[in-house]
């Protein structure tokens, strides 16, 4: 299988590539910087900016599947990274006739993410980590998600809460409604994972799935 991969040089992006390779997929990458890329000998490389309509459509031409691991690096200024990059990816998958696409996203995507949290909890993070502490990630995955709902592709979007760099469990709970009660974390490989599982499932086409320990 084709699989192309947007946000490739990026700690999540990374394990995705790993994984393909792994099952023996054929993998393009799109990234700034190919002579940094640690894969660059066994993957095919564009080089160029997610927001190039050119590159991008260079990168995922022939693919079976898209996945983007896209997203800001700063929680404290406003990047536009996925305002600006999905609506390209989107328009160039339209072009070029593919239509599936794994997104990773994050649980603050949707205004119904807390809604099975404690009453103290759900106030917590809707009145001082979302508008002041995750202002900008938020405002982003919600563009995101709204314009992969609006696009006419077999999309899902995976919507983890906080990401740590641990080993994968290969168990955690996941719900399409909400985030799993008392969910604080959980580690990108199993992310990454539930990810790749994507590519032959179809219980959560067109709709974004939360994920958690």
């Amino acid at each position: 299988m084709k699989i192309s991969i947007f946000g490739a040089s990026g700690s999540t992006g990374r394990l995705l590539t790993e994984r393909c390779l792994a099952a023996g997929h054929d993998v393009t990458v799109l990234v700034r910087r190919p002579q940094s890329f640690p894969y660059r000998d066994r993957v095919q490389v564009v080089e160029g900016s997610p927001f190039d309509p050119s590159a991008v459509y260079l990168a995922i031409v022939g693919a079976d599947v898209v996945f983007s691991a896209l997203g800001a690096h700063s929680p404290f200024r406003n990047e536009d990274v996925l305002p600006r990059a999905v609506p390209v990816i989107v328009q160039a998958m339209q072009q070029a006739k593919i239509r599936r696409i794994v997104a990773l996203g994050s649980a603050g995507a949707r205004n119904d993410a807390l809604a099975r949290q404690p009453a103290w909890r759900r106030w917590l993070i809707e009145s001082f980590v979302y508008p002041m502490l995750l202002k900008w990630p938020v405002y982003e995955q919600r563009v995101q998600y709204r314009i992969l709902s609006d696009s006419v592709l077999d999309w899902t979007m995976v919507m983890p809460p906080m990401l740590t760099n641990g080993r994968a469990k290969g168990v955690y709970r996941v719900d399409g409604e909400a985030l799993p009660r008392n969910s604080y974390y959980i580690s990108r490989a199993d992310v990454a994972d539930f990810m790749m599982q994507q590519i032959s499932g179809s219980e959560w086409i067109r709709r974004g799935v939360y994920i958690s320990y």
